[in-house]
Formats: C-alpha cells, structure tokens, sequence
C-alpha cells in the first residue's frame, strides 16, 4: 500500500521506482499484487503518468493513516525502550503515602514526564503478593522478617523511629528524652493493627522488660492520639506517623531501647533494570525526613 501512495503522490510508476530506489517493473509488480488483492484496478493511464481510481485513491489515503501510525507506534517503542515511557505499578502503606510516595512521584514526574503511575494502597498485612505475582513493580513495606523471597529484591529506604505520645500534663511530659521501661505501669492505646509495625512496638517493650497493656485498641494513628489525649493510655507512634499532631498530647523520644520500623522498597526483579524505577527508588530515598519532638 505505501508502494501505490508513492505512484499516486509521485504521479508515475518511473518517478516511484526513482523515490523508493525500486526498478520500474518491481513497482508495477507489487501494483498489480495489489490490485489482485483488491479485486478492482486501482490505477489508469493518463498520458505519460498515472492517476488513481476511486479504489486507488482509497487504499492510497489509508496507506497514508497506517503510516503516520506506524511512525508513532515505533516512536512509542523507541521510548519504550528508552524507558521514557510506559507505566509503574506502585503499592504503598498508609503512613507512606503523603510523607514519602507523594514527594517521590513528584520528583519522578519531572525527570520521567511521559511515565504512567498506577498507585494504590497495599494490605499492611501482607503487602507482597502483588509483587511476587507481578502485579506491581515496587511495594513500600514495613520491616519484611523474610527476606528472601524468590524474585524480590529489597532497597533499605529509611528508618522510621518511634515515639512516645503521653496526655498534655502526663507526669512524665516533664522529661524530654524517656526509657521505654518508663511507660511499662501505664495502660497503653495500641495504636497498629496485627502485623510487621505491632510487632516492632510488642519486641521493643519485650527488650526492655515487659508486655503493654493494650487498654484501648486502634488502628489509625490519629484516632490512637485522639485516645491518648483523652487520658485513656500512652502510645508508641512512629514519625512518619506524626504529621498530625493532636493539641492534646506530648511527644517525646525514648531510648533503651528506641523502637525502630525500617521501611524498604520491595522491587520485582524482573523490573529493576528500568531506568524510570531506579529513579523512583532514589527519589524515595531521597525525600528529607522531619524527626518528631
């Protein structure tokens, strides 16, 4: 078909044959393939030239379409291949989402303008499956125990300290910096629900020597503040957490031990020589941290 748009635009199956670098008989040839094709002629003589039947001037302007087309389709590609475009799959946990996805897309955008994001919470649970099942190229997790699942590779992205939140006037606002063995008599707003972020709280209070007594349960960070506010218990509430920060409360460090959530990147392995999800990763770990007081 592009052979009859060159004759038709060129208006001589000789001045084709010139602008494609094909002999003259090469073109008639490949002419009438297509009339065959067709099963109607596609071009009549006209003096020394050639111009096109109705048929003939059809194919001859869906050639045209086809081709614009395939010019885009092999630019698309080229990016493709470059990895300016197409899209990343990304899965993250609540407390990510604003404080370390957000700022990290942004970043993205601006470096990848013509990559498509598909962006969706994950369950805290059990944020993998849909990494190891291929569903998305990168998870922001919480502290994953096993490391060593086949196909994943994990990026240590920060760590997300924990602190202490007591009621404005708690006694033990006065001190700036706490043992965690302080807050061991005091009822305790648990402010996780089951999984890797609850377990770094329970092996931080074991470390020092006891189990919190879980006296309200939460699974919101601020809804847990709202609790502590109240006087109902103290908390154990990582930064990232703290953007929030309710009036009613005091926070402070603790020590001995400090309890600590390491987030990392789970990365599809398959997906880790991109150029674009190399970028994500270092914007991600890049984004500046605000320690709360």
């Amino acid at each position: 078909m592009q052979v009859l748009r060159a004759v038709v635009t060129s208006g001589s199956i000789t001045a084709a044959a010139t602008n494609l670098g094909y002999t003259p008989s090469a073109v008639s040839q490949q002419v009438a393939a297509l009339e065959k094709q067709a099963g109607l002629p596609l071009l009549e003589r006209v003096g020394r030239g050639v111009r096109p039947t109705e048929a003939g001037r059809l194919l001859s302007e869906h050639a045209g379409i086809i081709s614009g087309q395939v010019a885009r389709a092999e630019t698309a590609l080229a990016d493709l291949r470059a990895r300016h475009t197409g899209l990343l799959s990304i899965r993250y946990f609540a407390t990510a989402g604003a404080t370390l996805v957000a700022p990290a897309l942004a970043r993205l955008r601006q470096e990848y303008p013509g990559i498509r994001v598909d962006l969706k919470m994950t369950d805290p649970q059990d944020p993998l499956p849909e990494v190891t099942e291929g569903r998305a190229d990168l998870a922001v997790v919480v502290h994953p125990r096993d490391r060593s699942r086949q196909g994943i590779h994990f990026v240590h992205l920060l760590d997300d300290a924990y602190r202490a939140v007591l009621p404005r006037g708690h006694r033990l606002a006065a001190k700036k910096v706490l043992d965690l063995v302080d807050l061991a008599d005091e009822p305790w707003v648990r402010s996780d629900g089951p999984g890797p972020c609850l377990d770094t709280v329970v092996e931080g209070c074991a470390a020092a020597g006891f189990t919190p007594d879980f006296a309200v349960e939460s699974e919101d960070y601020a809804t847990a503040q709202g609790f502590v506010a109240t006087g109902l218990g103290v908390s154990l509430i990582p930064v990232m957490g703290l953007t929030r920060r309710h009036p009613g409360v005091a926070i402070r460090k603790v020590r001995n031990p400090e309890p600590i959530r390491c987030i990392h990147a789970a990365v599809r392995e398959t997906s880790s020589s991109r150029p674009a999800l190399r970028g994500l990763i270092a914007a991600l770990r890049d984004v500046p941290q605000h320690p709360a007081h």
